[in-house]
């Protein structure tokens, strides 16, 4: 149980100087935060990139406990303000990490960062069709797949990080730039699925 809780510590330190600073940080930086020594990081973790996995994991886990789908059964308006917010919180929390994974999942000679990134990809597109289940079943395939993709590029981890880094907007000025953008993007709710919403 205490190796559990060390090894908890040691990716909840990791996480937190991501959300610092999107650099990966060093072995000595890690320790110090979480409060033990360079040791005791590759006593459970046999190289950083076995703690970048283990992070991503517990990250993808805590995102989805925290972020369950709210109102997909609502109308219109609910679901775009829901998904908006749920995901603008996941990008909030992760983008630092996202961008490591990014970085490093190229040289990742186990190929387990590719893995979560796919994952983590397929996560986000899942949630995108079950939110706009009702606008995206009225499309022909092929149309309902260019929607799919264009919706996952727009509130792309990157897209997020340029609303709030390049452009300086709030975290409300930004779900208000995606909650239109998404609304433009899709067709219109069909009346049958709207009243039995």
């Amino acid at each position: 149980m205490r190796s559990e809780r060390t090894k908890q510590l040691i990716i909840e330190a990791f996480l937190s100087l991501l959300r610092e600073n999107a650099q990966m940080p060093t072995a000595v930086q890690i320790a110090e935060r979480a409060g033990y020594s360079v040791r005791s990081i590759f006593e459970r973790f046999p190289d950083l990139n076995a703690l970048r996995v283990a992070a991503t994991d517990y990250q993808l886990a805590q995102a989805l406990a925290l972020a369950p789908p709210r109102g997909a059964d609502g109308d219109r308006e609910t679901r775009l303000h829901s998904q908006v917010n749920t995901r603008a919180h996941t990008c909030e929390r992760g983008l630092g990490l996202w961008r490591v994974l990014l970085q490093f999942a190229d040289q990742d000679p186990t190929g387990h960062l590719k893995q979560r990134v796919v994952r983590a990809r397929e996560i986000t597109v899942g949630r995108i069709e079950l939110m706009y289940r009702a606008e995206l079943s009225a499309l022909p395939e092929d149309e309902r797949r260019q929607i799919l993709i264009a919706l996952e590029a727009l509130t792309d981890m990157e897209s997020w990080g340029r609303m709030r880094e390049q452009h300086g907007l709030s975290f409300d000025e930004a779900c208000a730039v995606w909650i239109h953008a998404i609304d433009r993007l899709l067709p219109p709710t069909p009346i049958a699925k709207a009243e039995a919403a």
